[in-house]
């Protein structure tokens, strides 16, 4: 086990009416002006708006509203709302949402700190760690965004997709209710559970040995979100599931299933110019498809993994003579999973072109500077591969 720091300072206020104590939360932190972020029309017509503008204005705060937030959230919008707190001298962001509501959130919050354009931040030409500081309310259990300290936003201009991640854009709160994603669509749910447990995939399947801890903990979280992610798409409404999908959700992300191991990302980074390039992609449907390929890919660098990844999460035998085998029924088990969630299998069934795979793998590798991963490095020619692979699935 490797060493590390664990630092999580983000309150979370869980379970059934946990939106109650919004107000205070916002009293005790002595938050004044506040930006209000949002996505799209939904919070308004369930409600949920008029809800948090009710504690908003208990608190006394004043509030500015910013709306508009697409999955892949924008650089535009979020410099729009940059300006807005320049303007409005804001000094507390609330992101009402998911995952991408609070990316946009955190991109805000830092880029109203600089005296040059956000997107300077996700080339790498600046690293600041000032930030206003955010908050959430939470109502999609998938990215994890919420207790973590990293963002990832979309330049539709560039075609691309890029994170970035700094201590100061952990949130300060977070208010989990399971019962705002009772309306989440089935869609938007199965796309949530796949990103839920890749966040975790991607720290377990890693070179570092030694991790029996921290494999107990990934792997119980995994078979829990299997369950409850089987539970939910036949009822949206049961609460146990819900509330196992949104505290995995957080539980995954905060660092917590990757303790004491280098971790890998290549799968989310290979997807990242996947959806950057094709905006119709969502993110964890990406993921769903390019899993597999990107394991098929790199299995024979690490079968032993596999293996017990076979063995610990999907139930398989290990007694089994055949280790390539059972390497592999756990890699069809994962992508099984995924399709009966009603994911996708192929990258073709998104409407992408074959002749573009190489201008993707060309961007994810930043013009063959960099590779991916550590199970198995990655380079622009092995990337171009495994997008060919999850091409015909």
């Amino acid at each position: 086990m490797n060493g590390f720091t664990y630092f999580i300072p983000t309150r979370v206020e869980f379970g059934r009416q946990s939106l109650e104590k919004l107000a205070d939360l916002l009293i005790k932190g002595g938050h004044k002006q506040l930006l209000l972020h949002y996505g799209g029309e939904s919070a308004k017509r369930s409600g949920l708006l008029d809800r948090v503008l009710k504690q908003v204005e208990k608190s006394g705060a004043n509030y500015t509203a910013l709306g508009g937030v697409n999955p892949n959230p924008k650089v535009e919008l979020v410099r729009e709302g940059v300006r807005l707190c320049k303007e409005k001298q804001i000094d507390f962001i609330l992101a009402v949402g998911g995952g991408s509501v609070i990316d946009s959130a955190k991109a805000i919050a830092l880029g109203a700190k600089m005296d040059r354009d956000i997107w300077d931040v996700f080339e790498r030409k600046c690293s600041p760690d000032q930030a206003v500081p955010i908050g959430c309310v939470l109502t999609i259990a998938a990215a994890g965004s919420e207790m973590a300290g990293g963002m990832v936003v979309s330049n539709a201009e560039k075609g691309l997709k890029r994170d970035y991640g700094s201590e100061c854009l952990r949130p300060v709160f977070c208010i989990e209710d399971p019962t705002l994603t009772y309306s989440v669509s089935r869609w938007q749910t199965a796309c949530g559970i796949v990103d839920i447990l890749m966040h975790t995939m991607e720290r377990y399947f890693s070179p570092t040995r030694n991790t029996e801890l921290t494999d107990e903990i990934a792997e119980g979280l995994m078979r829990a979100v299997i369950r409850a992610g089987r539970v939910v798409c036949e009822n949206p409404e049961d609460y146990e599931a819900r509330a196992t999908l949104m505290w995995a959700s957080s539980l995954s992300q905060n660092d917590l299933t990757g303790m004491g191991r280098q971790a890998d990302w290549a799968t989310h980074q290979l997807e990242h110019d996947l959806s950057g390039m094709y905006d119709n992609v969502s993110h964890g449907a990406g993921l769903a498809v390019l899993f597999p390929a990107w394991a098929r890919y790199v299995m024979d660098d690490d079968p032993e993994r596999f293996c017990q990844f076979a063995n610990k999460v999907w139930g398989l035998s290990d007694n089994c003579a055949d280790r390539n085998a059972l390497a592999l029924g756990g890699i069809q088990a994962a992508a099984d999973y995924f399709a009966a969630l009603g994911m996708p299998r192929t990258l073709k069934s998104f409407g992408v072109e074959s002749d573009r795979l190489p201008e993707m793998a060309e961007k994810c590798s930043f013009s063959g500077t960099r590779t991916l991963g550590s199970v198995k490095k990655l380079s622009c020619e092995d990337m171009l591969a495994i997008y060919r692979m999850a091409y015909e699935g």
